[in-house]
């Protein structure tokens, strides 16, 4: 896909503000496993960053999801993968079936301040006994006159400990009908007037392998009341906008990963050539060079992959197949080269100072969230018509 002017104009000004505005206070937010989503998402919003795919008439920028892949590279440089993933929950994940299917009210309510940087959003899906298997989720959404009673509780949520609203995956049908036909997704807001909801109990801010910087909560849900108005488009139809919705999740991931994968090869080049070993220099023993030389092949192929799935997701086509493709291959090469790099960082590369360690640590998720790579596997399977029973 040809990139214009103006997509590397906005790739330097997303670079400019992550040196800036973002890597100099890294360290201390990963030592503190929280960042300031408030203060920093302002920033990002005053700059038009949080609003590049979205309709102009709430505040965003109105571009096509090419101009949001290369902010999702350009974010890439952000040196850990906390702060990023929390940007791409608020651009990819909380927000597209929201600019896209919601109604005026949801868009000024919500959209808009998210574009802004005013309100942090969070995604609600995940649930103790329900990750990958979304349709397996409890949490109910009782329709009571003009409102929805909420009961339930929600899991893994990046953003949750800061978030002002959720875009929740509820159960609004019977239960135990089309598990594919009785959810819904719902603004649910986190906060009132800057204090928490009633009936919403953070109940605790999880402690994670990686990802330090970005807080992550469980969230209890009791009785809580909002109303029915706060649906995005039809009632029933969640669980499908939710599938879509996960594609620009997919797209963010395998974008993130290829330029995360990148620049872990580029350091390790640099340290490699400076440290020696047995008289020369680790870079110039032939088993390192071939082996990052493979191993930029291997991005260089992905990166391919992953931007024909964003050129048909431009055009308007169904990009699922090479989007869960890019996921799943994004992921695992992500383990593979934060692995490799880091054993030719020798005994500095276990140490946490240095750059790989966080990255090795950071990557681990990728394979899990938005989709274990099993799903993955079975959604282009599907696509394959080659599922157990079909042939």
């Amino acid at each position: 896909m040809e990139l214009t002017s103006e997509h590397e104009e906005l790739r330097r000004s997303v670079i400019k503000f992550v040196d800036t505005e973002i890597n100099p206070y890294v360290n201390e937010w990963e030592n503190n496993e929280i960042f300031p989503a408030h203060e920093v998402f302002k920033k990002l919003g005053d700059k038009g960053f949080l609003g590049i795919t979205k309709p102009e008439k709430y505040g965003g920028s109105g571009l096509d999801y090419s101009y949001g892949a290369v902010l999702n590279e350009a974010l890439a440089n952000i040196n850990c993968g906390g702060v990023p993933m929390a940007i791409g929950v608020q651009t990819d994940m909380s927000t597209p079936a929201l600019a896209r299917f919601g109604s005026e009210h949801v868009c000024e309510e919500f959209l808009k301040p998210s574009i802004s940087g005013d309100y942090v959003s969070c995604l609600g899906v995940s649930e103790p006994h329900a990750g990958s298997d979304v349709a397996a989720i409890k949490t109910t959404a009782v329709r009571d006159g003009d409102d929805y009673i909420i009961n339930g509780s929600k899991m893994w949520i990046t953003n949750g400990t800061q978030a002002d609203w959720m875009c929740m995956l509820a159960n609004t049908g019977i239960t135990d009908s089309n598990k594919h036909l009785n959810k819904s997704l719902i603004c649910v807001p986190l906060k009132e007037k800057g204090k928490r909801a009633k009936g919403v109990t953070i109940n605790r801010k999880l402690k994670k392998l990686g990802m330090s910087s970005s807080d992550t909560a469980e969230i209890f849900f009791e009785d809580v009341r909002v109303p029915a108005k706060n649906l995005i488009g039809e009632e029933g139809k969640g669980f499908m906008y939710q599938m879509m919705q996960f594609q620009e999740e997919r797209l963010y991931a395998a974008i993130g990963n290829y330029a995360g994968c990148e620049l872990a090869i580029n350091e390790t080049i640099e340290y490699t050539k400076q440290r020696k070993a047995f008289g020369k220099p680790i870079i110039d023993n032939q088993v390192v060079h071939f082996r990052l030389s493979e191993l930029m092949t291997e991005v260089e192929a992905l990166k391919a992959l992953t931007w024909k799935g964003i050129e048909i997701h431009v055009n308007g086509g169904d990009c699922t197949k090479l989007a869960s493709m890019s996921k799943l291959k994004s992921t695992r090469l992500a383990r593979e080269v934060n692995d490799s790099c880091l054993q030719y960082w020798g005994g500095m590369g276990y140490m946490d100072e240095t750059p790989i360690s966080r990255r090795y640590r950071d990557g681990r998720l990728g394979s899990i969230g938005g989709g274990a790579d099993e799903v993955m596997l079975g959604i282009i399977s599907k696509y394959l018509d080659i599922l157990p029973g079909k042939n």
